[in-house]
C-alpha cells in the first residue's frame, strides 16, 4: 500500500537562511519556491528526497528529525565540520535493523538552523 516517504517538511523561522543551509551544507537544490506575505514555502531535492521548508510567522516550530544516507560517512562528517555545522552526537555505530544485516552502519546527528535534527547515516 505505502511505498516511501514523499517528502519531509521542516518549519523554519527564516526561509532564506534555511534554503542556504540545506543547499550549502548538504547539497540540496531548490526547485520551487513560493514567497507569501508572512512566510513562504521552498521545495528542495537531494536525489529522490524532497525537503519542504515552510515559514509562517507567528506559528511555533516543532521538534523533528530526518535522516540522510551518506555515500561516504568520513567525507560527509569532514565536510560538515569544515562548514561549521553544529554536531549534536558524535559518529557511533548502529545495530543492524534487519536479520542478517551487518553492524557496519554508523550515524551522527547535526543541528539545523531552527533546532531540527539531521541524522547522517553511512
Amino acid at each position: 500500500m505505502f511505498k516511501f516517504i514523499d517528502h519531509v517538511a521542516v518549519h523554519c523561522s527564516d526561509l532564506g537562511q534555511s534554503v542556504a543551509f540545506y543547499r550549502d551544507n548538504f547539497g540540496f537544490n531548490e526547485f520551487s519556491r513560493h514567497d507569501r506575505p508572512g512566510g513562504g514555502i521552498a521545495y528542495m531535492r537531494l536525489g529522490e528526497t524532497v525537503l519542504e521548508l515552510t515559514q509562517k510567522q507567528g506559528e511555533p516550530m516543532s521538534g523533528m528529525h530526518f535522516a540522510l544516507e551518506a555515500a561516504d560517512m568520513e567525507a560527509a562528517v569532514a565536510h560538515l565540520a569544515k562548514r561549521g555545522v553544529r554536531q549534536l552526537q558524535e559518529v557511533r555505530p548502529l545495530s543492524a535493523r534487519r536479520p542478517g544485516e551487518p553492524d557496519t552502519t554508523r550515524r551522527a546527528v547535526y543541528c539545523g538552523p531552527d533546532g531540527e535534527m539531521i541524522e547522517v547515516r553511512g
